[in-house]
């Protein structure tokens, strides 16, 4: 009798545990098979940027601007050098979805002017960081390399007329109010600055038209401006115009080099121009 007690005793046993393992096998596997799916522990892949694809950089830039820009196509009498003229050099490229640009070179009476549009498309190979993170850290970059002047205290938001203060409370000498008569955002005048915007008469540049941040251009943008100085030569000026659109990243530069020795290139004439066409690029990338 006892050893028939043991025996069923262990075979309720045995019982038990195949029961518990069946019903852990049911509940546990539900739970396990969830995980997989949870959203909560699922890495996030980041959004692709809006631009798959980039435009024929020779055919962004109309015949009218490039007639503002090139001056000297409108001086050509032969039908067939205007035509090429307008029609502008591709640069070489190994993948026209990344990367591609367009050069323009006319010469005139008065100067020789050249005129260069890059396309570049940024994508990220982390699939945790997005293409527009990866085109903004790039931008960046170029920034900083433009190396721009510090902003005055008039870009901070203050009010007009007054100094601001330190944490001690006293006036902050470099805080006096911007001298543009526009209004409009300025950069202070530096040494390292002085140079790439030099006019003919005193050797200053006015401050709204000094290497700046452009608002109101794509996501981000920046103008830059250098005045070469060659010697007995003419000085070349070339304006640079830099801006993102999403995970596209457009370089404009815009160059002058006067046929007269010692003549000035317009630093406002040609930034004006440099930021229309930057306009006109910024819309067609938005259509």
């Amino acid at each position: 009798m006892q050893r028939k007690a043991y025996v069923s005793g262990v075979a309720a046993l045995l019982a038990a545990l195949l029961a518990g393992c069946t019903g852990s096998s049911d509940s546990g596997g539900t739970t396990d098979d969830a995980n997989p799916g949870d959203s909560g522990t699922a890495s996030a892949v980041a959004e692709p940027g809006r631009y798959s694809t980039l435009p024929d950089p020779c055919d962004v830039v109309g015949e009218e601007t490039l007639d503002s820009l090139l001056p000297g196509i409108e001086e050509l009498t032969d039908e067939e050098q205007r035509e090429k003229a307008y029609e502008g050099t591709p640069t070489l490229t190994f993948n026209t979805d990344r990367k591609v640009g367009c050069r323009w070179k006319v010469e005139s009476a008065e100067a020789t002017d050249h005129l260069f549009v890059d396309f570049e498309r940024v994508v990220s190979y982390d699939g945790a960081v997005s293409d527009d993170t990866e085109a903004q850290e790039l931008f960046a970059t170029q920034q900083e390399a433009a190396d721009l002047p510090e902003p005055t205290s008039s870009e901070t938001g203050g009010d007009e007329g007054t100094s601001s203060t330190d944490p001690s409370g006293s006036p902050s000498p470099s805080s006096s109010p911007s001298t543009s008569a526009s209004g409009s955002a300025s950069a202070s005048p530096s040494d390292s600055a002085s140079p790439s915007g030099s006019d003919s008469t005193d050797g200053t540049t006015p401050e709204e038209l000094q290497p700046r941040v452009l608002e109101d251009l794509g996501d981000e943008a920046f103008l830059d401006d250098e005045l070469s100085s060659s010697g007995s030569t003419a000085q070349q000026r070339t304006v640079t115009v830099v801006f993102r659109t999403s995970n596209v990243i457009v370089r404009i530069e815009y160059e002058e080099q006067p046929a007269t020795v010692g003549a000035v290139p317009d630093s406002e004439e040609m930034q004006d121009r440099a930021q229309k066409l930057a306009a006109q690029l910024a819309d067609a990338l938005a259509e």
